[in-house]
């Protein structure tokens, strides 16, 4: 299955590939040139919002302190460096 390079340097998907990816217009891809040399096309992971990437930031730190601050003042003092009690 061949296309044509245009000018901008660009090719249209052949609709075969587009249905077997499940791309729609405005999707994200991904390309990537395998061992062999060939072209790999596959659909891009979507970007994630910034509350998402908190979120996800959240989790991977999530449980890892080992102490625990008994208010708010006291885990204040911590983060700005200030001595505590």
């Amino acid at each position: 299955m061949a296309t044509n390079l245009t000018s901008k340097g660009q090719v249209t998907i052949p609709k075969r590939i587009r249905d077997s990816l499940n791309l729609l217009p405005g999707m994200p891809v991904e390309f990537d040139v395998n061992s062999n040399g060939e072209v790999v096309i596959r659909r891009a992971k979507p970007a994630l919002s910034q509350e998402d990437r908190f979120e996800e930031a959240l989790r991977a730190v999530g449980g890892t302190a080992a102490f625990k601050f008994s208010s708010t003042d006291e885990t204040m003092k911590f983060l700005r460096g200030d001595p505590l009690p």
